[in-house]
């Protein structure tokens, strides 16, 4: 069993190729024989629940160098823990890019910590791929043309709650729990910007915490006392968890909107599943708990991934489906780049995505990029907890 606290590398290099055409041994962590990609991810700290997410990101890579590489090169895959703590992200990827000389980064995952490295990467000409945030920042291809994003943003996700509360309860009183940081205020934006003027007075009260506080309870308490019956939680899973278990012992039964980078059903277990029943979130990839993906090929194909590569792990949790999407988007981007792996190549190729299907996407939604629209997934569903299992419910919503 690796230790998180280490480097995660996938399979060793294949033997050089005969007759293999001329590569540029100027871009840092590309040979005739090796690919190296660089992550960050929490494997400690207050988002600890997303590491299983560069524990998928490695198998992922395992599976493709076990099928022959990308364009006969072998990935090499080294993901650090960041502790979900910005500053130790930039140390961290300035180890990755200084030391350990990686080709560019991928899916490093969190809101501040990627906003911390941002600069840096940029500066120096590095691609920082499809970061595992869903903040809009990540989609600004004027200022930050080495940043790309992948899952829909917050501001979507947020309008597309708002437009389901206009329409299920016009006369709702709103608030608010969410982080303080960009994650949180792109959520604010995203409903504001659907309320209106006219239904502004909706949204009665906005309460936020910081990843650091030990719990959101007194956060709850202040929602209860504004008199909202509906309540949008904008948290990671440690606090999405607490806010259901607080609303269970307040015995408040609010209408609850779940952001969905916590609506994995771990986090629910970790709540109380009786205690999550009638939860309201949106989802872009399929869930394997849901029996209606029990024979689609696609999960099928995600299954035989984790039998093969992840055995013995908790197929229930969503933070194991999330990586495979962006997975196959970079492995397309590295298809697409041939023998010219330059930095530049790279992200014209992350930035020239047509209709690429993953497997566990739901149906109807590709990958899509072009030089100026660095929203690679543009679309969603609700979805509804009964208690068990999540419940699509809805048609497809593009933004």
């Amino acid at each position: 069993m690796w230790n998180r606290r280490t480097l995660l590398r996938t399979a060793a290099l294949a033997p050089l190729a005969l007759k293999r055409p001329a590569y540029s041994a100027a871009t840092p962590g590309v040979t005739a024989t090796e690919i190296k990609i660089g992550n960050t991810m929490p494997y400690s700290g207050p988002a600890s629940a997303y590491g299983v997410e560069g524990t998928a990101l490695a198998a992922y890579f395992r599976m493709i160098n076990d099928r022959g590489g990308i364009n006969g090169r072998k990935i090499t895959f080294i993901s650090l823990d960041d502790g979900y703590s910005p500053p130790r992200t930039l140390e961290q990827t300035r180890r990755l890019v200084e030391e350990q000389g990686v080709a560019f980064l991928f899916q490093g995952l969190g809101t501040p910590t990627q906003t911390a490295v941002r600069p840096y990467l940029n500066a120096n000409g590095l691609p920082q791929l499809f970061v595992g945030s869903p903040a809009d920042k990540w989609a600004d291809p004027e200022d930050y043309h080495w940043t790309i994003g992948f899952n829909p943003s917050y501001r979507t996700e947020s309008a597309i709650y708002g437009r389901y509360i206009l329409q299920q309860k016009p006369n709702a009183k709103i608030g608010v729990l969410y982080q303080n940081d960009d994650f949180g205020r792109d959520v604010l934006i995203g409903l504001k910007r659907c309320l209106g003027e006219a239904d502004a007075a909706m949204l009665v009260k906005e309460v936020s915490y910081e990843p650091t506080d030990p719990t959101i309870d007194s956060q709850i308490v202040t929602l209860q006392s504004a008199g909202a019956d509906v309540i949008i939680t904008a948290a990671i899973p440690k606090f999405a968890a607490q806010t259901i278990r607080k609303l269970a012992e307040l015995d408040w039964k609010p209408l609850h909107i779940l952001a969905s980078v916590s609506s994995s059903l771990t986090v629910l277990k970790q709540a109380g599943l009786e205690n999550a029943t009638g939860l309201i979130s949106a989802r872009f990839v399929k869930d394997n708990t849901d029996r209606q993906w029990a024979d689609d090929p696609g999960m099928n194909e995600w299954r035989v991934f984790m039998k093969t590569y992840l055995p013995n792990t908790d197929s229930t949790d969503l933070n194991y489906v999330w990586p495979y999407a962006p997975c196959v988007a970079v492995t397309q981007v590295l298809r697409q780049c041939g023998n010219d792996l330059a930095r530049e190549n790279v992200m014209r190729q992350a930035a020239n995505l047509h209709d690429v299907q993953a497997a566990t996407l739901l149906p109807g939604i590709m990958v899509n990029t072009d030089p100026t629209n660095y929203r690679p997934i543009r679309a969603m569903r609700m979805q509804r907890f009964n208690g068990q299992r999540w419940e699509l419910f809805g048609s497809l919503i593009s933004s």
